[in-house]
């Protein structure tokens, strides 16, 4: 009895044996039994600004900036702020990371002429700002110094070395309040500077940002424009970028901004501003070093112009168009093709098909260019581009700048604009900046929309359906930034876009596919086609078949998402691809109208509205293209 119940109780341990191997972590059918734990792909958008200017940049402290670098960071991290006049600001939600980049051109410079010290005010035009900034003038500082840095007649004595000690102490603090906010996970405090290139007034700007700690950073001073350490040429900053990670081992990318201040020098296609033509270095070098485009910020949207996309009737939003940055010489049609995001874009194709490298093949972001250290985006919490234009009566009629034989710009001109979202896997250093290299961004214009990008050749309308739209997405294609390459006979690229709307924003409007094209002579194209459209709106001729509508009330400063949704989906297959022809992609998704900050301003003040300014508006989300290139030509 004894051995027979031994028997069966090795018999036991025996199948229990086979069954717990059959389940084992070995086992293919079991392997992994959580369905995300082998998930490698970005679940997460994470919303910021890449270029935001405290009183360490001497234009920002002499329009009235007195908030540092720590202000800028615990405002962005949602903690209530007073501002530089007294007033108190937060953010609706806290952003997750921010980059601080002051200008590198004269740092230290601002404090001292806030200080009269006395090298300054020894210089009779360092003695005049000092007397105009105690007497309240400081804007009119602020535009001189501008203008006379962007022609060349800055006083030289006033110059300061990125050598020397005023100017390494300033970019030493900046490095340490980086590390101080910096929490991995939480909030990303990316380091990064302007280099404020500016050639007879032209704008050809870039904010450069440090994958790295400070570290690195510290090991090389950053670029400026002023000879002998610095240059105005962007090919000499990217010969900069090359010694920074040579020294250190670290990795620096390089973001241009306001393309429509440059008088069309900011997307050459023979040569650049200085003659020079453009070569195989030069366009392999640009988009190594400058994978991402600010393509719209508080000095106009560039998008696009309806001069030189007629058949859109979005592209006149917040357009800048007046002159340079130097405010010295006025804008003329032809500059407009060197100006504008989506304009680069087609020229890129058509240098491609020449040089054999695009060097216009950027992702798109957004960020806010303020200089009151206030990263703010909506339009009903605006405080301004620089802080003599934080919320007041006075600042829907007071001008900025008058260009030199052409038009005054205002205030009021000012966009409340706008953010960049990155798709990462964490919220770190690292990952914000691997996803920045590989362009997985997208642009808004101050809105926290959710949207998504993905172009391939095997998605059904079935795929977004899916609970796992995202995974199968990926396996099956590429998303924004991305390359479709090979298209097989008679298949054309097949698009999905899904967008959900900001939780503390307006419904959304309309989904469109913005496609840019080069055909055989080099000749480039582009056609736009709605691909969703709210409130069982129906698409005829490539758009939706009537507006979505308008809730907004002027006199009270309100609208209501009654119309439009909070979702949108879309699946599109291309119905004129042409597999020899380069061609690129991208998403523009608009909410329905709300109103623009100079409206809630008008109620909150109980003035009137200027009539030179929309009441309303339609904030939207650019993605980054997805290009297809074809396998030969």
């Amino acid at each position: 009895m004894k051995t027979m119940n031994k028997l069966r109780l090795l018999s036991t341990v025996a199948t229990l044996t086979v069954a717990m191997n059959a389940f084992s972590a070995d086992s293919p059918t079991t392997a992994n039994y959580s369905p995300h734990v082998d998930s490698n792909f970005p679940s997460a958008v994470f919303f910021g600004d890449t270029h935001v200017h405290t009183d360490n940049s001497m234009d920002a402290g002499a329009f009235g900036n007195r908030l540092g670098p720590e202000a800028a960071y615990r405002f962005a991290r949602g903690e209530t702020v007073e501002s530089s006049h007294g007033l108190k600001a937060k953010l609706v939600r806290p952003l997750d990371f921010l980059v601080i980049a002051d200008h590198t051109d004269n740092m230290g410079f601002f404090p001292d002429l806030l200080a009269g010290a006395d090298h300054v005010v020894s210089d009779p035009i360092g003695k005049r700002w000092y007397d105009e900034l105690m007497a309240g003038e400081g804007a009119k500082v602020a535009l001189e110094i501008i203008q006379s840095f962007s022609i060349g007649e800055f006083p030289e004595s006033l110059l300061y070395s990125p050598e020397s000690k005023a100017y390494k102490d300033v970019w030493d603090l900046n490095l340490e309040a980086a590390e101080t906010y910096n929490n991995p996970g939480k909030f990303t405090a990316l380091i990064g500077y302007e280099w404020t290139s500016l050639v007879a007034g032209n704008n050809l700007h870039r904010v450069v940002i440090y994958r790295d700690d400070d570290d690195k950073a510290s090991q090389v001073i950053p670029y400026t424009t002023q000879a002998p350490l610095g240059s105005t040429n962007p090919r000499d900053l990217w010969k900069w970028m090359q010694r920074y990670e040579d020294k250190t081992g670290g990795q620096v990318l390089a973001i241009a901004h306001n393309g429509n201040l440059s008088n069309g020098i900011m997307f050459p296609t023979i040569e650049q501003y200085d003659g020079t033509t453009l070569d195989k270095e030069y366009v392999s070098e640009r988009i190594r070093r400058e994978p991402l485009y600010e393509i719209t910020q508080m000095k106009g949207d560039g998008e696009s112009h309806p001069l030189l996309s007629p058949d859109d009737e979005f592209a006149d939003y917040e357009n800048w168009d007046v002159g340079n940055l130097g405010s010295t010489v006025v804008k003329t049609p032809d500059m407009l093709p060197g100006e504008y995001g989506r304009e680069a874009l087609k020229r890129g194709l058509e240098i491609e098909s020449r040089l054999g490298t695009n060097p216009y093949k950027f992702g798109l972001i957004g960020s806010t260019d303020t200089h009151t250290s206030l990263a703010t985006t909506r339009e009903n919490n605006f405080f301004g581009k620089m802080s003599s234009m934080e919320p007041s009566p006075e600042r829907l009629i007071d001008p900025l700048a008058a260009i030199e034989g052409g038009d005054t710009i205002y205030y009021r001109n000012a966009t409340a604009s706008g953010l960049a979202a990155v798709w990462a896997k964490d919220n770190t250093r690292e990952a914000l900046f691997d996803a920045m290299q590989r362009k997985e961004t997208y642009a808004t214009t101050g809105t926290r929309m959710s949207v998504r990008l993905f172009a391939g050749w095997d998605y059904t309308e079935g795929t977004l359906q899916r609970p796992d739209f995202v995974k199968v997405a990926y396996q099956q294609g590429v998303p924004m930034g991305g390359d479709l390459t090979a298209a097989a006979k008679g298949v054309s690229p097949k698009i999905l876009v899904q967008a959900l709307r900001d939780p503390d924003g307006a419904n959304l409007d309309r989904v469109q596919i913005i496609k840019g094209w080069v055909d055989a002579s080099g000749k480039t194209h582009e056609k736009i086609y709605d691909v969703a459209c709210s409130k069982k709106r129906t698409i005829k001729n490539n758009r939706c078949d009537k507006e979505v509508g308008n809730t907004v009330d002027i006199k009270t400063a309100t609208y209501l998402n009654s119309i439009g949704n909070t979702m949108l989906n879309a699946f599109w297959q291309d119905p004129e691809f042409n597999p020899e022809q380069r061609a690129f992609y991208y998403a523009r998704v608009l909410e329905i109208p709300t109103p623009r900050w100079t409206t809630y301003d008008a109620v909150r003040f109980g003035v009137e509205l200027p009539k030179d300014v929309p009441a309303a508006q339609q904030d939207r989300a650019y993605t980054s293209p997805i290009w297809y290139n074809p396998a030969k030509l």
